[in-house]
């Protein structure tokens, strides 16, 4: 009996070890910040276009299409897998309509993939995507030319996931915010570090002031009040907020998806 409990001990010790491989292999990328994201540089032509029709199709539609061109996939698993699990951790996507879709890319393996929201299966079902990345897609990028097959893709997404919904014209708001944000956190950090330059030269004044800590004025002190409400509001904040689970970030609208679309290598 106990030579089966060792065993059975280690072979549960490698079934989690080969989980915990598995895992350490796949990459989650950031959320894309822009619609249409080139991070191979292969159509640097057709960016700010795209981008443009992109943010332009939420609005009207409501329907979220992302576009992520990598050099190489992150993953030992195969791409659907993959594409589905990144797609997921996104939330590309209304929670409400789970109309979000991604076509993902990889240059270097040559492949790519339309992963398909649960709220747009019937707009894109698996036998159009195939169509789109073997009619539309594949045959540019196989002469090298990835703008073209980038863009026919793209106006292909777009003709079939047109009719599903209705927008309400929040993309360029929501996509205007996401891009403030980098501004908001570097004004916050100067403010509280200002603060901090005010608390030290209030508490060590001797060494400016002839060993005599100094009053604040009527203004500083209105200033640390100020950063005394901020901080407050950071850390009760954070204190409460969730994170998603294996470390990836995700800025998406909520949206699930369950697998669909299909792929194509070229």
């Amino acid at each position: 009996m106990k030579l089966w409990h060792s065993l059975f001990f280690g072979l549960l010790l490698l079934a989690f070890a080969g989980v915990r491989v598995a895992a350490a292999a796949e990459t989650i990328p950031p959320f894309p910040q822009k619609y249409f994201n080139d991070y191979a540089n292969v159509a640097p032509g057709a960016v700010a276009d795209l981008n443009g029709q992109l943010e332009k199709f939420e609005r009207d539609t409501s329907c979220e299409i992302r576009v992520v061109v990598y050099p190489k996939m992150q993953s030992d698993s195969s791409i659907e897998d993959y594409t589905v699990h990144v797609a997921n951790a996104w939330h590309v996507g209304r929670k409400d309509r789970n109309n979000g879709t991604v076509l993902f890319v990889f240059i270097a393996d040559r492949k790519a993939f339309i992963q398909v929201g649960y709220g747009l299966e019937g707009a894109l079902p698996d036998a159009t995507c195939k169509q789109i990345i073997d009619g539309a897609i594949e045959p540019a990028f196989k002469t090298g030319n990835y703008e073209a097959g980038l863009r026919a893709g793209v106006a292909a997404i777009l003709t079939a996931a047109r009719p599903e919904f209705k927008g309400d014209g929040k993309a360029g708001m929501e996509q205007s915010i996401r891009g403030l944000i980098p501004w908001i956190i570097a004004v916050v950090a100067a403010f509280v570090g200002m603060g901090i330059l005010l608390f030290s030269i209030h508490n060590f004044g001797g060494t400016f002031y002839q060993h005599h800590v100094r009053s604040l004025s009527f203004a500083e002190n209105c200033y640390m009040f100020l950063l005394n409400v901020i901080l407050n509001i950071l850390f009760s904040g954070g204190g409460s907020s969730s994170s998603s689970s294996g470390g990836s970030s995700s800025s998406g609208g909520g949206g699930s998806f369950g697998g669909g679309g299909a792929g194509g290598s070229w």
